[in-house]
């Protein structure tokens, strides 16, 4: 059986999952190990995805300490991004100036070297995710990080590991997270299947629990009778590794003979979470900070002539969305049928009209177009 292990109950960095054991006997599991051998050779940024309890920082701590890695000897800081306080994200992570507070070390300076993982990410304030993406950039060229209050930039080498247990893309959509800094966040991927979708996990995990807490308890050994083995297979396990282990730990409390029965499983009545319905939407601020996301981010690939990229796209969706009428597409945009035109041909999306006079001038069009969109979106010049 290929066991993983969090550290012991003595390591200096505890561990914000109280799930402490994953094996991968199940196929599905083989392959997720052969994922984690693959990010853990590298250097890159992982992000790992998982119901909650399915053991993401197990997995993050065997990419840290593999044996490709560089980094085994080194710090591995876990923190819970949700236990951080709104106020004080930046600081704990970044690190500020004596100033400030007289420990001036973040997490990111405390990990030199080594790790920092960020549990539950998308709980991370803004504010630090505007922080966290300018240093994930900056690693890639000068590997620096800001202190909160400092005027110039300190070199830091720290590998992040972040995980999430909700879809990313779904907080993104209501502007609760950055999109760059997601898409920052995905260069290396892992998701970590649910326990109900990897079987052959299950009973030797249960197996694994039963002796661990055995020995803590001071009791003989123990075993699964069989009506206990087919309750365990059955189940939908929605709290996954985490719940297995403490419906484990409370039979061993009640059983007799040594022997685990299904009457010993105290078992809940919840189900697993359905997925999010695909048809929610998103609230208007939410689309805003999503645009205003996507705008910043083409700013800073250098893509030439933007700003006509950016208008061409907002008429030309306004013309589709009003059926490809020039008269309405006009109406909700609040400026002319010629100015809408003037727009759409040089794109192709609107035919040029059968007329031997030569249009006017192709930039002023434009610069009257711009005018009119910023004019409608109250956009500053």
């Amino acid at each position: 059986m290929r066991l993983l292990t969090l550290p012991a109950p003595e390591s200096t960095t505890p561990p914000t999952e109280r799930a402490r054991a994953l094996v991968f006997e199940d196929p599905r599991s083989q392959q997720l190990l052969q994922r984690v051998k693959q990010v853990a050779s590298t250097d890159a940024v992982v992000l790992i995805s998982g119901e909650t309890g399915t053991g993401k920082e197990i997995l993050a701590r065997h990419v840290h300490v593999h044996e490709l890695g560089a980094r085994r000897a080194r710090p591995f800081i876990a923190v819970s991004c949700g236990a951080l306080s709104p106020s004080l994200a930046e600081a704990e992570l970044f690190g500020h100036e004596p100033q400030i507070c007289p420990r001036g070390r973040g997490l990111f300076e405390d990990a030199e070297g080594g790790t920092l993982y960020l549990d539950e990410v998308g709980d991370l304030p803004l504010g630090a995710q505007a922080r966290l993406l300018r240093v994930l950039q900056e690693r890639a060229q000068e590997r620096d990080a800001v202190r909160v209050g400092a005027r110039r930039a300190a070199p830091v080498d720290v590998r992040v590991i972040a995980a999430t247990s909700v879809p990313l893309e779904s907080v993104a959509a209501v502007g609760k997270f950055r999109e760059d800094l997601l898409a920052r966040l995905s260069g290396a991927p892992v998701a970590v299947p649910p326990l109900r979708e990897r079987p052959g996990d299950i009973l030797p995990l249960a197996r694994y629990f039963v002796g661990l807490h055995a020995r803590r308890l001071g009791s003989a050994p123990c075993g699964l009778a069989s009506s206990a083995v087919e309750r365990l297979l059955a189940h939908a396990w929605p709290g996954n590794i985490r719940e297995l282990e403490q419906v484990i730990r409370q039979a061993l409390l009640v059983c007799r003979a040594g022997r685990v029965t299904r009457d010993d499983l105290r078992l809940t009545a919840l189900q697993p979470k359905a997925p999010a319905p695909a048809s929610a939407q998103p609230t208007v601020d939410g689309l805003i900070a999503a645009l205003e996301t996507t705008i910043a981010a083409l700013y800073e690939s250098g893509i030439p002539g933007v700003h006509e990229r950016v208008e061409e796209v907002v008429i030309r969706a306004v013309y589709r969305r009003c059926e490809r009428n020039l008269g309405q597409t006009a109406s909700r945009l609040g400026v002319s049928r010629d100015l809408v035109r003037a727009r759409l041909l040089p794109s192709g999306e609107l035919a040029a009209p059968p007329t031997s006079e030569p249009p006017a001038p192709l930039s002023r069009r434009a610069g009257e177009v711009r005018g009119a969109v910023r004019e409608r979106l109250d956009v500053p010049s």
